[in-house]
């Protein structure tokens, strides 16, 4: 089948579910990620499986504009008015559910099901699954806050942790992948110098979104007077620049372009003029693309296989973010609104989670638990991306920032 075609049947399919969703008072993204179950090779094989692969670019760009604008949320005011509430709710939702999925999860294990004969497979498989359990989808919550115009302290401080989640996520997950070579005895290297190299990727990450940044600033002054569709040219082309030389130099992407989005909200005189038209243009096609797609990328049939650790999975994370964010904003002066309905906005959970897992799995010291892990993480990540929205949904509606 021609690849204009299927990518002509993608956009079609998630618009008319994503809009068939809003008619029963579901968020878009939901009928977007069931349009891409329902395309699905191993379901109606309406699509074929040599697509999946080909749409990775596809996926990629979306990622780089989600990110690029949830960066862009992040002005220094904004920083220096509530990054430190952010960055304390955001260790204590992501250890908490990084506390609590490894606990349940290892008494789950090794005590009921009994899974290894060794009990540090099954410490190390806890330690994995539990430093996936601490990132959030930010792309589900900013579609949520997108398509419903939600305004209001929840709607900032989900945005606000979900950008400070990426870097908690990448941080726990190197330390514990680290901690979990050691306990199977397959490492040479100490978790200080796994703790370096994060370091150094994660500077280096965040330092190729500023010259990038930088870049976009400096072309946007030049070329001032150029129409909207020039300007989103521009934008698209050094994002893509900037997303692309990040993935060359094996830097994590996610952050370069959202410390690119942090750049420019900060340092471009024509900010408003630039994140208007990228949200004018591009977010709606960005959100049907990107979450038809994940669905199509989603195996429902992996739901059949380990129900059990799912649910535990899913419970002990969701247990773990609301006691860390009501337990970390009770030492800060937040409103009780923020307290009791943050952590629903950061139960959606999907693409760099399914990414980091595919990490694990290609590390020859975990072959033996690998299969496991894909099959959890994908598993939950299907009823996260259909669950999430809704709940951030709910959550902001109670908030009182959704009419």
């Amino acid at each position: 089948m021609d690849v204009l075609l299927i990518t002509g049947i993608i956009i079609f399919a998630g618009f008319l579910l994503g809009e068939l969703a809003a008619k029963i008072s579901l968020p878009k993204i939901s009928g977007y990620i069931v349009a891409g179950i329902l395309l699905n090779p191993k379901v109606f094989g309406l699509i074929p499986a040599s697509f999946i692969e080909a749409g990775t670019p596809l996926v990629n760009v979306s990622l780089a504009v989600i990110t690029f604008h949830i960066g862009g949320s992040l002005s220094f005011e904004k920083i220096k008015r509530d990054g430190r509430n952010y960055f304390i709710m955001t260790l204590g939702e992501s250890i908490l559910a990084y506390l609590s999925v490894g606990l349940l999860v290892f008494v789950t294990v090794e005590y009921l099901f009994h899974l290894f004969d060794s009990v540090y497979l099954s410490l190390a498989l806890s330690v994995i699954l539990a430093s996936l359990a601490a990132p959030t989808d930010p792309s589900a919550t900013l579609a949520v806050i997108g398509e419903y115009k939600a305004k209001g302290p929840v709607s900032s401080t989900v945005l606000g942790i979900a950008a400070f989640d990426d870097i908690a996520g990448i941080v726990l997950f190197t330390l514990s992948v680290a901690f979990a070579k050691i306990l199977m005895g397959n490492s040479d290297a100490s978790l200080i110098y796994t703790l370096g190299q994060m370091i150094v990727n994660i500077g280096l990450a965040i330092g190729m979104g500023i010259a990038f940044g930088f870049l976009l600033n400096l072309l946007s002054r030049f070329f001032k007077r150029e129409t909207d569709g020039g300007l989103i040219v521009l934008i698209l082309g050094v994002l893509m620049l900037c997303y692309g030389t990040s993935s060359y130099l094996r830097v994590d992407e996610l952050l370069s372009t959202l410390a690119m989005g942090v750049t420019v909200v900060n340092y471009n005189t024509q900010n408003d003029k630039i994140f208007c038209v990228v949200e004018r243009y591009t977010e709606e096609l960005i959100f049907v693309i990107f979450f038809t797609l994940s669905g199509l990328h989603l195996d429902v049939s992996l739901l059949s296989g380990n129900v059990v650790l799912m649910v535990v999975f899913i419970l002990a994370r969701a247990i773990g973010k609301y006691l860390g964010i009501v337990s970390s904003s009770s030492m800060l002066k937040v409103s009780p609104t923020v307290k009791r309905y943050t952590a629903g906005g950061l139960l959606p959970q999907g693409g760099i989670v399914i990414g980091l897992a595919l990490l694990v799995a290609k590390e020859s010291e975990f072959q033996q638990l690998s299969s496991l892990i894909m099959t959890v993480v994908i598993g939950t990540a299907i009823i996260h991306e259909l669950v999430g929205p809704v709940a951030s949904k709910f959550s902001l509606k109670k908030a009182g920032e959704i009419k």
